[in-house]
This record gives structure tokens, sequence and C-alpha cells, in this order.
């Protein structure tokens, strides 16, 4: 594969190795590890860091290894988006992985193809791997354009569109006020979240434990629209105890539960770049509820949104 390949690991070395030895498939010829130092207050960190960081050292095929280091812990929001520029000052383009998220080998060859396509076109902001409507929204081709987009894990992207990101969102403020929100997520409640979230992370200056959020709503202000695969390419294995953020599978179960998939190819290119709005739609409506029986949860969410797209 030609494109460069990014892995953030921390201090889980077992799930580390599952999504290293999918990249050690692929054989990528540049690898950017970014690392998280450990915490003060977990003895254990120490030992699970330096577990984690040996596994880059299994590289065996013809690869360019590059990386960064944190001797001290920055966090869930600083180490991830510092990472991620220094990977953009290096290349124009990337693939990005967690330690936690396993991808399906077609992954690779659709992040290549797709970075190829559009990789002048200021459109395409993300790349997405996980589906979390598949199955449940048919695709005609072999992928659609969204705006919602689902980063944390597996996705990929230039430095023209990384250029945006900006961990405290300096321009919040300019735009908290309109209406605009509403186009991207049309539920009030779904708005009301998210203008939660960003006003804490303004407040707070960008020192949160998230990066994802952020780097959203710099899309958003762009007007750019993510590419989300026909299937699922991404099995997300991070749920459990060592989690910082999905604890309880209980409250993820949709997420947890998907199903992976190939792509097949060739890839079959849509003629048009419209929003996929009711797959947004499905996807919001279920980040609203977080109901257990996906089938009908769904089928009500279709209801609302034949009304909605009257």
């Amino acid at each position: 594969m030609n494109t460069p390949v990014s892995l953030i690991i921390f201090n889980r070395p077992d799930k580390t190795q599952k999504v290293f030895d999918e990249i050690a498939k692929a054989k990528p010829k540049k690898l950017f590890v970014i690392a998280d130092g450990p915490r003060d207050e977990c003895p254990d960190d120490k030992e699970k860091c330096a577990a984690a960081r040996k596994v880059i050292e299994q590289v065996d095929w013809d690869c360019e290894v590059f990386k960064n280091y944190s001797d001290v812990n920055l966090g869930c929001g600083k180490r991830p988006a510092t990472g991620i520029s220094w990977v953009f000052e290096n290349v124009e383009e990337a693939i990005i992985f967690e330690d936690d998220c396993i991808p399906n080998q077609t992954f690779f060859r659709f992040c290549d193809e797709i970075l190829e396509r559009y990789r002048d076109d200021q459109r395409v902001m993300v790349i997405n791997g996980m589906n979390t409507v598949a199955g449940q929204k048919e695709i005609p081709y072999s992928y659609c354009f969204r705006y919602l987009m689902k980063c944390a894990g597996a996705w990929a992207t230039w430095r023209r569109a990384w250029q945006y990101h900006d961990l405290g969102i300096k321009m919040w403020p300019k735009v908290r006020d309109s209406s605009w929100l509403f186009d991207f997520l049309i539920y009030p409640t779904a708005v009301e979240q998210f203008k939660n979230v960003f006003e804490k992370t303004y407040t707070m200056g960008g020192n949160v434990d998230y990066w994802d959020y952020q780097w959203c709503l710099c899309c958003w202000l762009q007007n750019g629209l993510v590419v989300v695969p026909e299937t699922n390419l991404v099995k997300n294995i991070g749920y459990g105890d060592d989690a910082t953020h999905t604890k309880s599978v209980k409250n993820h179960e949709v997420d947890a539960n998907l199903l992976v998939k190939d792509l097949a190819f060739p890839l079959r290119h849509p003629p048009y770049m419209v929003r996929d709005r009711e797959a947004d739609l499905l996807r919001l409506e279920y980040r609203i509820s977080r109901k257990k029986k996906r089938n009908s949860m769904f089928r009500r969410v279709r209801r609302k949104i034949s009304s909605l797209l009257k």
C-alpha cells in the first residue's frame, strides 16, 4: 500500500498487538507511532506503556518507522491531537488508527483509492472506517457522503483538512449563537448536546480528554463531507474497564456489536456529491435514544425520518 499509517498507543499491549497485526499484513512503507506516557497515579502504567511500545519493534517488512513517544501523560485529548499534527508535519495524507480498533484489510485499499481520488477536492475532509448504520441503510454505491463522522478508531485524512483542527475551538464564540448547527444535526436534542460539549471545550481552553468533537466542529465549519463505506470496516475492541470513555458495553451496544464485512472492488463511485441525510439522521437518533433493540429502534426512526424529509 502507498499511504502512510499512524498508530496511537498507550498502555494496552494486547489490543495494540491485534491492531498492529492487521497493519503488518498491509505492509505500509511508513509507520508513524504516537505514544502517550504513563500516569503518575497509576503505578502499572510504566510497565504497560513499555509493553505496548515493544509491539512496534516487531516491524519486519520494508518500512520506515517514526516514533513520537511522550515521557509524561498528555491525556486522551492533547496526546492524539499533537501526535496527529506531528504526522502531518511529515506527510500529506495518512490513515490513523487507535490501539483498540481492528481494521478489515479492505479498509487499507479503500483509503488508498479515496485519498487519491479526493486529494485536491476541498469538499471532502474525512474518510471513515466505521459505518454505524451498515445493514440498516442501503447505499447504492461503495460509499456515501455524510456530515457525521465516527473518527475515533480508524479513519484517514489529508494535511489540507487537518490544518483546521483546533483543540481549543477558538472559533466557537463566533458561531455559537447562530442556528447553523441545525443544518447538520436536525434534532434540537442533538444540537443541545453538541453545544454543551463545544461550550465546555472552549471554556476549558481545550484542556479536555477528547479531540474528536473539536475535529467534528472544525469540519462542519468548513462544510466538509465525510466519506463512509457501504460496509462497516472496523471492529472496536476497546469497550471495557480499561477504556477511558467507553467502559460500559451496555451503553454502546450497537457500536460494540457492529459486524465487519469486506468491501468489494473495484469501487463503485457515486456520480454526485450529496449528503446522505437519512444515514446521518439514523445515527443521531441512536445517539439520542441509545436503545437496546436496534431493529425496532430503526423502524421507528425511519418513520420519523420520512416525515422530516417530506
